[in-house]
């Protein structure tokens, strides 16, 4: 069967996460797995390093005490994150998903997504963590290396769910906007949502063929794509078509087709899941 994998952490945006995962799941007839990380630093202390240059008899105690307080940090943190999945669960049942399992480990988040994408289908997680009110401006620590190491579709959530009826599809012609385009024509989370394909430059005869070639692919898996050149900067350009037209879901590549090779997702890629308030689906 089918399987989404949705990262939650207890922040404002796992319920979204829950939410958008639900709808995925829906659509797709895929199950769900529910997965928290709990992070090296939860898991493992440093007595080690904070004992100082105490003197021998008060470094021994130190020490028996702060492991002695790694242990129960330790215990603390996976109480908490079976309690986290215990919510998540409860609310993907109460928005009517039915396979749902969960998986809590302890490691590295990029690890441990490895090891579970690999029979997935896509991957889910908010696009902020558990300081989201205090870095509103900013994206989650993890976002960007999850995105950058995922193999698979990645769904970036927002901070509240709503049912998703119309899709903006950025195309720019690189491979990953080539890629944004093949996935939507054949997933069946597309099935029935008004799509509207949209390039952000000069509308050139080159623009508009590969414009024609992207809908034709569209048109293959029975959409009937609105196509658009607009002007302008395209972190400018597409979070107004977003807000003009209420788009629901925001489809694009994480890299723009001339990105210099790096460590970091595309520049534009990063604005738009920073600034838009709709979920972002990311295609490497």
């Amino acid at each position: 069967m089918r399987k989404l994998v949705a990262l939650v952490d207890g922040s404002l945006y796992s319920h979204s996460v829950c939410d958008l995962a639900a709808w995925i799941a829906e659509r797709e007839e895929a199950a769900i797995e529910l997965l928290h990380v709990i992070g090296r630093r939860q898991a493992e202390g440093g007595a080690a390093n904070l004992s100082g240059s105490i003197a021998l008899g008060a470094r021994t105690t130190l020490l028996k005490e702060l492991s002695e307080l790694d242990e129960q940090m330790a215990k603390v943190a996976t109480t908490r994150g079976r309690a986290i999945l215990e919510d998540a669960g409860a609310r993907l049942a109460e928005a009517g998903a039915r396979d749902v399992s969960t998986k809590l480990r302890t490691g590295d988040i990029v690890d441990t997504l490895e090891e579970s994408e690999a029979d997935a289908e896509a991957v889910v997680l908010g696009k902020r963590g558990e300081a989201a009110d205090f870095a509103r401006m900013h994206l989650g620590s993890n976002l960007e290396r999850v995105v950058r190491a995922a193999r698979k579709p990645v769904y970036v959530a927002a901070r509240a769910f709503r049912p998703i009826k119309r899709v903006l599809i950025a195309f720019d012609g690189g491979p990953s906007s080539l890629k944004a385009v093949d996935h939507a024509a054949r997933s069946k989370v597309f099935a029935g949502l008004d799509i509207h394909l949209l390039t952000v430059g000069t509308d050139t005869g080159e623009t508009r063929t590969r414009l024609q070639r992207a809908a034709e692919t569209l048109a293959a898996g029975g959409h009937t794509p609105r196509v658009d050149v607009v002007a302008g900067q395209p972190e400018t350009a597409i979070a107004r078509v977003v807000e003009d037209e209420g788009i629901d879901l925001l489809v694009m590549g994480a890299y723009g087709h001339s990105r210099i090779r790096s460590l970091i997702i595309g520049s534009t890629t990063t604005e738009m899941v920073r600034s838009c308030k709709v979920p972002v689906l990311l295609l490497r």
